[in-house]
């Protein structure tokens, strides 16, 4: 009989202590110490037990024997559902990969000949950029006899990064990049705070259910009375 068969003629409760044999927990049959001081699945002290006997406790409850404090005298277990408590572990961990800020290179390009108005519109979008936690690399393209004045091109840069040197702070200082000169500016400590809390913001804000109102609200009753209707004389 090969082993992929011998896999799942196993008993449940073999396959379950083949699944967490690799853990780094001793688990069960693992535990080889002559007693253990155990506690419940509720948090309660049982008190010190032969390891047989807490093993009995854990198969008769559908349960694990779990070592937690291996360095106490004698060591500490718990009884648990193992798998449900890796399962948690790892749902936790993927929450708290959620909230955290993943960042991004935005790039904003400009030319040495690019007028004040748009230079102020482009300064506007690497500050919202640098806002929401992402890094910006400023470029600025030269053509044909611009090259031969770069130094214009590092004034372009030089100078937005002053204009954003409240919310940024200089990564990489301008340098050449064939036909181009870049620098690249991260977030400043308090635009990093700021987007850390406004995805924490997001994800608290998403995670958290949509409730639908019970009942329509009821329609606004007038607070002064209707004007009387005119009568109408009949024909005779």
């Amino acid at each position: 009989m090969d082993r992929l068969a011998e896999t799942f003629l196993r008993p449940r409760r073999l396959c379950r202590r083949a699944a967490i044999r690799d853990q780094k927990a001793r688990i069960n049959w693992r535990i080889r110490v002559p007693e253990v001081r155990l506690i419940d699945e509720q948090g309660e002290q049982v008190g010190v037990l032969a390891t047989p006997a807490a093993l009995q406790m854990a198969e008769e409850r559908g349960l694990d024997l779990v070592e937690v404090a291996p360095n106490a005298e004698p060591p500490v277990c718990r009884l648990m559902d193992y798998g449900k408590f890796r399962y948690d572990q790892a749902k936790k961990e993927r929450e708290a990969r959620k909230n955290q800020k993943v960042v991004e290179l935005k790039e904003i390009r400009m030319q040495p000949n690019t007028d004040d108005h748009d230079i102020e519109t482009k300064s506007n979008q690497a500050r919202k950029f640098l806002e929401e936690g992402d890094k910006v690399k400023l470029t600025v393209r030269l053509r044909g006899r611009q090259n031969a004045h770069p130094d214009i091109g590092i004034k372009l840069l030089t100078d937005m990064a002053e204009t954003l040197r409240d919310i940024a702070a200089i990564e990489q200082r301008p340098q050449h990049e064939g036909r181009a000169q870049s620098m690249v500016l991260a977030p400043g400590a308090k635009a990093a705070k700021r987007a850390e809390r406004s995805a924490q913001a997001s994800a608290l804000e998403a995670s958290e259910p949509n409730t639908a109102p019970s009942s329509a609200p009821e329609a606004a009753v007038p607070t002064t009375a209707p004007s009387p209707v005119p009568e109408t004389s009949e024909a005779t």
